[in-house]
């Protein structure tokens, strides 16, 4: 903006805006944008190619974050391509935040599993697709005019019935009363604010009070600290609460325990302290990882990697075809684990919080 008001600056199409002042603000910004540059994924400059690929601007960090988390790095650019090749594939479709996601999700997917728009609906019927994926096909971010591939479509729901109507025409009207003592039994303080958000994104809610129960109330950690850590030897002051401060200096990190902690070492208030956390870039142990087969079906395996957040089923359980039997998730990008035969599940390889690859057998059904 300042190129361009310093350009037109006495010519016939001057905005009028004070340059000088602008500056200010862009010195401001410049202060801002070095606290949050992790989230930038390494891009320092802007990047046209989103107009080719037709890719929201803060998707493009995002998706670039994603691709990395889960080992595709590498593919970053196979990845855009696939996005492209992914939109025209469902027709050009509207892309804002829930069919955007919903692209690129699917465009990792394709890519994971060395999916082409020709072998797709072939190879697609022993995968199982992201979450985003099946709401989309299931019309539950809308119906596109001119329709959903049918052959897709078919293979991405595996049996289960598309909506045809408008998806809010299917929530049932919410009972706050009910809503705020689901929320007050895990966060006591909860005002209404509160219990609206937990009603849109109630996972996202009980994260957030998850966090502020382990860590407390950080909100006057400096932005710096939060996201990266303190440097060796710096003093920070952190205000916990009013007239309560702590004067914290980070002194170094010791060895690398059995159990995979690090000892941090620092000062409080003048105090020499020393506590073991987790050290989550200490190399993991290797395992032995058994991979499944994909044309047995009694072996359910990961179509992506990640971490297991959840847990259906247990051994001796009796499950349906196509029963959601646990949730994978990687960055945002969710995908139900489901059973490809009726069966009873003999034995669960996975427990939550664990992390798994992409191939690997989780469950066994007999």
């Amino acid at each position: 903006m300042n190129a361009v008001v310093a350009a037109l600056h006495g010519q016939e199409r001057d905005t009028g805006l004070d340059g000088d002042k602008l500056q200010k603000l862009s010195d401001y910004w410049a202060d801002v944008r070095l606290r949050y540059s992790k989230f930038e994924a390494g891009i320092k400059n802007p990047s046209t190619d989103i107009y080719r690929y037709e890719m929201p601007g803060g998707q493009y960090t995002n998706l670039k974050s994603q691709v990395e988390s889960i080992g595709l790095g590498h593919q970053f650019e196979a990845v855009k391509e696939m996005y492209k090749t992914v939109n025209h594939m469902l027709g050009d479709i509207v892309k804002v935040t829930p069919s955007s996601k919903m692209v690129g999700d699917l465009a990792i997917f394709m890519v994971q599993n060395d999916l082409t728009p020709e072998n797709i609906v072939e190879r697609g019927e022993a995968l199982t697709f992201p979450d985003s994926v099946v709401s989309y096909f299931k019309g539950m971010m809308g119906q596109p005019a001119w329709g959903f591939p049918e052959d897709l479509q078919r293979v991405v729901l595996k049996g289960e019935e598309p909506i045809t109507c408008r998806p809010g025409e299917l929530l049932e009207p919410i009972d706050f009363e009910k809503a705020r003592e689901e929320v007050r039994r895990f966060y006591p303080d909860a005002d209404d604010h509160n219990v609206i958000s937990w009603c849109l994104y109630p996972k996202v809610v009980e994260d957030f009070y998850r966090h502020r129960q382990e860590y407390g109330y950080i909100m006057r950690m400096g932005s710096h600290v939060f996201f990266n850590g303190m440097a060796l030897g710096e003093t920070n002051k952190i205000n916990i609460e009013d007239g309560k401060t702590l004067v914290i200096k980070y002194m170094g990190l010791g060895d690398l325990n059995e159990d995979g902690t690090r000892n941090v070492h620092f000062e409080l208030n003048g105090m020499r302290r020393e506590v073991a956390v987790p050290d989550k870039s200490a190399t993991a142990q290797a395992r032995k990882v058994n991979l499944a087969d994909p044309s047995d079906k009694s072996q359910v395996g990961a179509s992506i990697p990640g971490m297991v957040s959840k847990v259906n089923v247990k051994p001796g359980d009796k499950v349906e075809e196509n029963q959601v039997l646990a949730v994978i998730e990687a960055m945002k990008m969710e995908t139900s684990v489901v059973a490809r035969m009726a069966g009873t599940v003999d034995e669960v390889f996975i427990k939550e919080g664990g992390s798994v690859k992409a191939g690997e057998l989780l469950i066994t059904i007999k």
